[in-house]
């Protein structure tokens, strides 16, 4: 039987998410709406009409105060009422958290709970003057997605005469299954196989295909499985799993690709086997190793590119790791779900990462098109301020929900973002030195250990997320690649698994992320030499699942563990006692096999050598073109205050508070150096800093940088740039530069030459350029990377049109602070400090912001000058520690005129700056002094009695003193007597907050 409840707010109750809805409606697709109220309908199946009744009386689902409650419609005085639900099969957290409510209010054994399904839905009751045309516009194009949602909408009138809607649940059908299908491999064609690639969204090529087809008809293998009952094709689980394994997602095969690199500028061609091992793991060796035999301290990284998250040594007690994650496809298809998935799944790489990690804080940057975009939309695609809104609630929800706080990120926006928005979610850790007498980075499964998963069940969803993440989003991409995470089911396995580590219940363990079970498993039974696994065992969301779809779910909130024998009733114990599920599947063996039952049913018997290192390696050419571009004169308007607070309402300059306010940065109580800094808690920060431990005061420098906008000039110098500024941050509050860790993330558009991708070629040597850059930066200033990820295909194709997105590298950056108390913010602090630049600045306007603003273009992308950037940001250091500096901030998007207004909005003071001291190399006019882009530079201010010792310090090094602080709250730059601008800082202020003020 169902029953629907209907949950309203009482009249007199203030609906505020219902005016969120209404500013929504009225802000983001520009219709008038008078009002909006939201009433939640919960749809219960498995309780008697007595049940019920008692579920009322006990107030399980709503709170008595605030709420009417009836089993009849509520609604009443709307124009239009629309209820959007889920489809069956996605997960509903709400639905899920009512019925644990239920069980406790109405006293529900586990058996009897089992029985109980509630299904969640939103009725909107909307007072417009709205026709059927519009009600279906604000429906699929702010309300409901339909991906994963349905709807039913009725007028006022129509309720009238047939109030409310017909009870749905929301449920999946389906028998449980043993199916176990053979692929007739061995008797495909060539466009059979890469038709079967495609349908079945393997993206796995023809070559790959073969590879497999041969490792079946070596006569060994085959008489191996007719040994074993089983057919010499494939069975559909061994190909999904091998399409897993082998994806992009997982093995990186273009980072590891034999790449033969010619550059057209100096006619050499050179062979590169793997940019991974080349460029980013060379480079951290040989830091390491220049670490340990010459810096006082030796080598502080522990763990690097073979865990979850890198780790670092952080003090003589506690270790510090770092994942960044990218969650770009499904982020597209849904961006509350796919975001929220990102950031709950990045928390999972720590909680993996040697043998467990307390979550310590998350990271996260954006890369959206315009929000205000007015084009028509390609088909499939979301408007931009729809994916902007539901990725920055999805991520808030997997945050705040967590206990995590957020402490650093950025927003990048670019119209080549329409296609796919980029959402890089990181997450640090901490862990105790040793747990349970070992060393904590380390970890081991034996033969013998018990395969252990807790946590959430097993759905449909999140199935092929590894292969679709793997090829470019299409209009055919699957839904159920798609998944929506659950904080508080990960936040109850998180505190049970971190209990289970301190008591050393467990040898190892690692998170069901991309493939779920089938990659979790499979990447740990790598330490003892193989694995025996039975599906039939798998706790379930719902029956109908093959085994294949089981063994390579995404479902979310899932870890894998290896668990001794002789501690495994005790590790089952305490998961049962903190509400946690825990399931034993099989155990780990010596036997070289990859080996999965259903029940007696062999599903999977692979070699586990020819599964992890039997794809082939490819071999791709790069050819390298230096792009043209024409050198305009640099106009210098004659309203430079005008032009000023213009930049500062950039999307990509103005303020990101809109967003930064919803993100809780002080749970846990450790932060130092918050994201919004200044006397109004409304300037930038440069970096963000934590305490990780209570009883030091020791901190913790989190930064990053990202700098698409050079990627179309050359990604060498996008990736300098990234580096630079990723360092520069963390500098800027108080950073080692010689106790820093970075973590890279590339993002890129196809790099492979082919019918659809005709400059594969160019792109694939813009990421040679890339990697080049890499090694050359991080050697050069000393900083190693630690952890990494790449997502190889984030271009469109729909609608007749291919958009791929800008060449795009976030790097992370981790570093170890000595005293957080001696940490710098960015605001001015008192009338008379001197103002100084620290850095040369060149007429480098190349990708600009204010080329963008005023529409010229220009060659001289900014270029990073190693040796005297790692000179000052040493310097810069040692200034900190002895207190000689008030304010620093870095200079970046919007140069020196962006980072001084951004100094006096902080501190509310105002400034005289005269250009003509700037130190410049080459001639540039007023515009290029104040929005030159130059790299490795810092504004900071210094108090006059500290002059001489500051000066001193950076002997022989480039700096001037251009001006001073002022408590008149003006900025005022003059260039050689003669006033450039005179703006008041208010105003500035307003400028710098409006534009994204929503």
């Amino acid at each position: 039987m169902l029953c629907r409840i209907v949950v309203g707010l009482k009249q007199g109750v203030r609906d505020v998410l219902g005016e969120r809805v209404a500013r929504k409606i009225k802000n983001e697709l520009g219709m008038d709406v008078q009002d909006v109220r939201i009433v939640n309908v919960f749809t219960l199946e498995g309780l008697s009409q007595e049940q019920v009744d008692l579920a009322l009386e006990r107030a399980a689902l709503h709170d008595p105060v605030l709420h009417e409650v009836a089993l009849k419609p509520l609604a009443r005085d709307f124009d239009w009422i629309v209820e959007v639900g889920f489809r069956p099969g996605v997960t509903d957290n709400e639905g899920r958290t009512a019925r644990e409510t239920l069980g406790v209010a109405l006293g529900l054994g586990k058996a009897d709970l089992e029985e109980v399904k509630v299904y969640t839905s939103k009725q909107y009751l909307i007072c417009a003057d709205m026709n059927e045309a519009d009600i279906q516009h604000v429906t699929k194009d702010l309300l409901a997605n339909e991906l994963i949602q349905r709807y039913e909408y009725k007028s006022a009138e129509t309720w009238k005469s047939d109030p409310g809607f017909e009870a749905k649940a929301a449920r999946v059908t389906g028998q449980a299954s043993d199916e176990v299908v053979i692929i007739p491999l061995s008797t495909m064609s060539d466009q059979e196989m890469t038709d079967f690639s495609r349908a079945n969204t393997l993206a796995l090529s023809l070559r790959e295909m073969h590879d497999i087809r041969s490792y079946y008809a070596d006569p060994a293998v085959r008489a191996e499985r007719e040994a074993m009952g089983m057919a010499t094709d494939p069975t559909d689980a061994e190909i999904e799993v091998l399409a897993q394994t082998w994806s992009e997602h997982c093995k990186h095969k273009i980072f590891s690709a034999k790449i033969s690199y010619e550059n057209t500028e100096t006619g050499k061609t050179t062979e590169y086997s793997s940019l991974y091992k080349t460029f980013i793991q060379g480079s951290t060796k040989q830091i390491r190793e220049r670490n340990a035999a010459t810096r006082e301290g030796g080598d502080y990284c522990l763990s690097v590119f073979k865990d979850n998250a890198g780790v670092i040594g952080f003090s003589d007690t506690m270790n510090v790791c770092v994942k960044m994650e990218t969650h770009n496809s499904p982020s597209a298809l849904d961006p509350y779900g796919g975001a929220l998935t990102g950031i709950v799944g990045v928390n999972r790489d720590p909680m993996g990462t040697g043998i467990g990690a307390n979550l310590l804080c998350n990271t996260d940057v954006f890369c959206f098109a315009d929000p205000f975009y007015e084009g028509e939309l390609p088909p499939r695609l979301l408007h931009p301020r729809r994916v902007f809104e539901g990725v920055r609630e999805g991520v808030e929800h997997g945050g705040n929900k967590s206990g995590i706080p957020t402490v650093n990120g950025s927003i990048v926006f670019d119209e080549r973002y329409l296609g796919k928005p980029l959402v890089y979610c990181g997450t640090i850790g901490t862990m105790p030195v040793t747990v349970a007498g070992k060393p904590s980075h380390e970890k081991c499964a034996m033969p013998g250990d018990i395969i252990v998963m807790s946590g959430g069940r097993i759905g449909a969803d999140g199935i092929h997320g590894a292969t679709f993440s793997s090829e470019e989003l299409h209009e055919g991409s699957p839904a159920t690649a798609v998944q929506i995470g659950d904080p508080i089911t990960q936040r109850k396995m998180y505190d049970f698994l971190m209990r289970a580590r301190d008591r050393g219940l467990y040898n190892a363990i690692t998170d069901n992320g991309a493939g779920g079970l089938s990659s979790s498993v499979g990447e740990m039974a790598e330490d003892s030499g193989g694995f025996d696994m039975d599906l039939a065992k798998a706790p379930l969301k719902y029956d109908g699942l093959k085994p294949w779809e089981i063994l390579i779910s995404e479902a979310q909130e899932r870890m894998t563990m290896a668990v001794p024998p002789e501690k495994l009733d005790e590790f089952m114990a305490l998961s049962e006692e903190m509400d946690v599920e825990s399931t034993a599947l099989g155990h780990y063996t010596e036997s070289g096999k990859y080996l999965v039952r259903y029940g007696d049913k062999i599903v999977t018997c692979l070699d586990m050598e020819f599964l992890h290192n039997g794809v082939p390696q490819m071999e791709l050419s790069a050819v390298w073109e230096r792009p043209e571009f024409v050198k305009d004169e640099v106009p210098v308007p004659e309203d430079q205050g005008g032009l000023l607070k213009n930049m500062l309402g950039r999307l990509n300059i103005c303020s990101k508070e809109y967003v930064v306010r919803q993100y809780d940065h002080e749970v846990q109580g450790k932060s130092a150096i918050k994201p919004m800094v200044g006397v109004k808690a409304d300037g930038p920060s440069d970096a963000g800093v934590v305490r990780p431990e209570f009883g030091t005061d020791k901190g913790l420098v989190i930064a990053h940088g990202i700098c698409p906008q050079f990627s179309d000039y050359d990604t060498y110098w996008m990736m300098a740039n990234a580096i630079d500024e990723g360092i520069r941050n963390a500098v800027a509050v108080g950073g080692d530069v010689n106790y820093m860790a970075g973590c890279d993330n590339f993002c890129w558009c196809d790099p492979v030459q082919s019918e659809s991708t005709p400059d594969g070629q160019y792109k694939l040597a813009q990421l040679v350029r890339a990697n080049q850059a890499l090694a050359h930066y991080c050697l050069g200033f000393g900083v190693p990377c630690v952890s990494g990820k790449d997502s190889m295909k984030n271009d469109y194709k729909g609608g007749g049109q291919k958009i791929s997105i800008p060449p795009t590298v976030l790097f992370s950056v981790i570093g170890v602070i000595p005293d957080v108390n001696k940490c710098l913010t960015s605001d001015f602090k008192k009338d008379g400090d001197l103002v100084y630049v620290l850095g040369l600045t060149r007429p480098e306007l190349g990708g600009s912001e204010v080329s963008q603003q005023l529409g010229f273009s220009n060659p001289d992308v900014p270029q990073v000058d190693l040796v005297s950037a790692k000179a000052r940001y040493e310097t810069v250091f040692a200034a900190t520690q002895k207190g000689l500096i008030t304010a620093c901030h870095d200079c970046s998007d919007g140069g020196l005129g962006v980072a001084l207004a951004e100094m006096c909005i902080g501190g509310r003071l105002g400034a005289e700056v005269d250009l003509s001291m700037v130190p410049t190399c080459g001639d540039m006019n007023v515009t290029s002094l104040l929005y030159s882009e130059s790299a490795s530079r810092f504004v900071v201010s210094v108090s006059s009695a500290n002059k001489s010792a500051f000066e001193a310090i950076f002997a022989g090094q480039i700096l001037a003193c251009i001006g001073k602080v002022t408590d008149t709250p003006q900025l005022i730059v003059e260039c050689a007597d003669k006033t450039v601008l005179r703006e008041d800082v208010d105003a500035l202020a307003g400028a710098f907050k409006a534009t994204l003020n929503w």
